[in-house]
């Protein structure tokens, strides 16, 4: 249900974007950049830690459009549930798990992130430049969890599956379905 009364209701992020198109146009160039721009860590990468993110936060909408974009780029479709429930036995690679628990921490309590942590994530094998895509994806799955919620976006599991195969294939233009 939109919180935001001049929202439809139902209302999903493209209705929030049409609303307040000043902030989608910073926004969207911004989620361009972290998640399709140069960087050391994969597309699918960026988009697994985004969902994965949105999935500690417990927001539906960006938990299940990231996760269908993950998917329609090759995440095992069994994968996500995997490391919410425990990232250490996910069937993932060893080397990832370090960015997943940076990730983790990251999101669930910010103030308490350490050197320790990022060293974990380098003595993986990953470069500060890894670890800093990882911060701004974390940074980034964290606005948009915020606004969406805040806002009462939401979609049925349907609709956010095609959003994430939408977003897999077209990334974050400001153009729409």
């Amino acid at each position: 249900m939109a919180h935001l009364t001049n929202l439809p209701d139902p209302a999903d992020l493209v209705d929030l974007f049409r609303l307040y198109p000043e902030t989608a146009s910073l926004a969207l160039p911004l989620a361009q950049q972290i998640l399709r721009g140069p960087s050391p860590l994969s597309v699918l990468q960026r988009e697994l830690l985004f969902a994965y993110g949105s999935g500690l936060n417990a927001c539906h909408y960006c938990h299940g459009a990231h996760t269908a974009a993950a998917q329609a780029l090759g995440l095992d479709q069994d994968l996500m549930a995997a490391l919410i429930e425990d990232i250490d036995s996910a069937a993932i690679e060893d080397s990832f798990k370090p960015l997943l628990h940076y990730v983790k921490k990251l999101t669930q309590t910010p103030g308490r992130i350490t050197t320790s942590d990022a060293d974990a994530v380098r003595a993986a094998g990953w470069s500060d430049d890894a670890l800093h895509s990882a911060i701004a994806v974390c940074a980034l799955h964290n606005f948009f969890n915020r606004w969406v919620d805040g806002s009462g976006v939401d979609g049925d599991d349907a609709y956010l599956k095609d959003r994430g195969e939408f977003l897999a294939e077209n990334g974050y233009q400001l153009k729409t379905p």
